[in-house]
């Protein structure tokens, strides 16, 4: 297995995984203090804001890789094993209509945008 494929096939569980998390921050039998760990370790991996800051070299990604992991790992240790081994089993049967949902709201997202730049436009020729 060449090193391009194993880092690929790497992400594509940690994918898996962030997904699983996400399904069992979903499911009532996960405690509180689990969803709110999945939430914050989310949150953080989503926030533009960073404790070092992303322009400082190998340190700024080097936190985000090291919070973000680790939230993951003590998330996967808070949710009770049935519940992560039922979201183990849904998530490769689920993630792809999760992908298209995705894709489909950046689809919106994006026409949304054009719309309003060509309203923008439209207007202010008629201003000027």
């Amino acid at each position: 297995m060449t090193k391009l494929r194993r880092w690929r096939k790497i992400g594509n569980d940690l994918k898996l995984e962030a997904y699983c998390l996400y399904l069992a921050a979903k499911d009532p039998r996960t405690p509180w203090y689990a969803k709110a760990l999945v939430v914050c370790v989310v949150g953080y991996a989503l926030s533009p804001l960073d404790l070092i800051p992303d322009f400082i070299p190998i340190l700024g990604y080097l936190d985000d890789l090291i919070i973000v992991s680790y939230g993951m790992a003590l998330a996967v240790r808070l949710v009770p094993r049935e519940v992560l081994d039922d979201c183990r089993h849904r998530a490769p049967l689920t993630i792809q209509t999760a992908v298209r949902a995705a894709v489909f709201a950046a689809g919106v997202v994006v026409f949304l945008w054009i719309v309003m730049i060509l309203l923008t436009i439209v207007l202010v020729k008629r201003l000027f």
